[in-house]
């Protein structure tokens, strides 16, 4: 995949497994699958703020989850300077309902060691 390449992910198979472990996780609120999908030191960055460590990034997605009711699709995947970025269709009671927003992942193996989300 190039970096213009744009796929749907209606099927699911083209998201390595470790980011659809993420939005599984995610989607099933499963707080010890969610920590497994990082590496111990990795950075998550949303809303302009930093997220660093497995503790902090919990915290981070719990805080979330308490503040917000939502659902997340990724509809579409592409690759751009060894960076994995996902589009989401995010529909919740957050305020901006519905938007969507790009989930930046930076693989290291099989685990995410950063992840940025925005617009």
């Amino acid at each position: 995949m190039n970096a213009t390449d744009s796929q749907p992910v209606s099927s699911g198979p083209d998201l390595p497994s470790v980011i659809h472990d993420y939005f599984a996780a995610d989607r099933d609120g499963d707080i010890d699958a969610l920590a497994n999908c990082f590496v111990a030191d990795a950075v998550v960055r949303d809303e302009g703020r930093d997220h660093v460590g497995i503790d902090e990034i919990l915290a981070w997605k719990a805080g979330a989850s308490r503040a917000y009711r939502y659902t997340s699709t990724p509809f579409a995947i592409s690759e751009e300077d060894g960076r994995i970025i996902v589009t989401s269709h995010l529909v919740g009671d957050f305020p901006g309902s519905p938007v969507d927003l790009r989930y930046i992942f930076r693989l290291v193996g099989d685990r995410i060691a950063a992840l940025e989300i925005r617009p």
